[in-house]
């Protein structure tokens, strides 16, 4: 698994980020999240895959409550359907480009059933959740450069605590409002009725124009348009998001699914319009009561879950941390020069230029 970047992350340079994160605030502070990374950058191959284990690589045949939400539909997130319908998954999520969604698909399955008993002694079909953005204007994407040794990998790397950020797994080609995006991650911590709970909150962030980029309310993006690195011809909201909300709440689906559209609010205090080109793919899952995959015959479901009422704060939190990732995925980023056209660059965001910014709106911590 990719290290943890050396560079600050948002908290780090005094960003008054609302709400109180966990611990390493990231998804893996949600109890049992392990996320693996396969990151691929050599000469024009800039790509990879991330994946997000509800309840760790060792127990993969376990089914979590879920629920997915699309914003806008150009794009692919993968098992959706049925998610919808059932409103639960089981076995590890994985975001990677858009040409290798079926390569990743594939390569799941195949994992799965080297490890699942039930693959091979029931009838037991798996279904993955795979989800994609495109990393075409970085990366040779035609190339096809991702194996299923490259997914192994990922999956094999997955671990808790700190997470790499920026141009690392499924985000290693990615865009952010004309800086250089790609994987960030953060987290909550709520109290509901004197008990505990954590959202973690995982963006791979490839989506926005420059003019529209807002950071804490500052309108960094108009204070900031030079190197912006698209054409006039090429500058449309084309670029997509997939966001992944966990936490140990006990939620059921409706309530995971309206979850998954809180992310929505997070990526848009960030500046965006949500263009039609882009696809804005959110799933929300709890790792509270968890059950085997495939399901056991139980006639009737006793599992506990909260009450409409209480899951306020825990969408609020949703909201806060969604917007910390991508901002959080920005700062680690490193500069990438396009392949297509080639020459321009997507500058990663610089620190002390933004901090400039930011202090003259007054929303730096003191």
């Amino acid at each position: 698994m990719d290290t943890p970047t050396s560079k600050p992350r948002g908290r780090e340079l005094g960003l008054r980020f609302e709400g109180t994160p966990g611990a390493h605030n990231a998804i893996t502070d949600v109890g049992g999240v392990e996320v693996g990374l396969l990151t691929r950058c050599e000469a024009t191959v800039r790509t990879g895959v991330t994946v997000i284990f509800p309840c760790g690589r060792e127990a993969p045949d376990r089914s979590v409550a879920a629920g997915q939400f699309s914003f806008n539909g150009n794009g692919e997130m993968t098992g959706s359907h049925w998610i919808r319908d059932a409103g639960h998954f089981a076995g590890p999520v994985a975001i990677t480009n858009t040409h290798a969604v079926g390569l990743v698909h594939q390569s799941l399955t195949r994992w799965m059933i080297g490890r699942v008993p039930a693959m091979h002694s029931e009838h037991c079909w798996y279904m993955p959740v795979v989800a994609e953005t495109y990393d075409g204007a970085t990366s040779d994407i035609n190339a096809l450069a991702l194996t299923d040794a490259d997914v192994v990998a990922a999956l094999d790397s997955a671990r808790g605590g700190p997470v790499a950020e920026g141009n690392v797994g499924g985000g290693t080609g990615m865009m952010c409002y004309e800086f250089k995006g790609g994987t960030g991650t953060s987290s909550r911590q709520v109290e509901v009725g004197g008990i505990a709970y954590t959202v973690g909150v995982l963006v791979q962030a490839n989506f926005g124009l420059r003019e529209d980029l807002r950071i804490l309310g500052v309108p960094v993006g108009r204070l900031w348009p030079e190197d912006a690195p698209l054409s006039e011809r090429m500058r449309r909201e084309t670029g997509s998001v997939i966001v992944v909300v966990a936490t140990d709440a006990p939620l059921d689906a409706l309530a995971l699914r309206r979850l998954a559209k809180r992310a929505s609010f997070g990526i848009a205090r960030t500046g965006s319009t949500g263009g039609v080109g882009s696809g804005d793919l959110m799933l929300a899952f709890s790792t509270a009561g968890h059950r085997p995959w495939p399901a056991s015959d139980e006639l009737i479901s006793t599992q506990p879950c909260l009450s409409d009422g209480a899951t306020d704060g825990l969408n609020r939190a949703t909201v806060q941390a969604c917007e910390e990732a991508v901002i959080n995925a920005m700062l680690a980023a490193h500069d990438m020069a396009l392949i297509k056209p080639a020459g321009p660059v997507f500058k990663a965001i610089d620190a002390a230029r933004l901090l400039e910014l930011m202090r003259r709106y007054q929303v730096l911590e003191d």
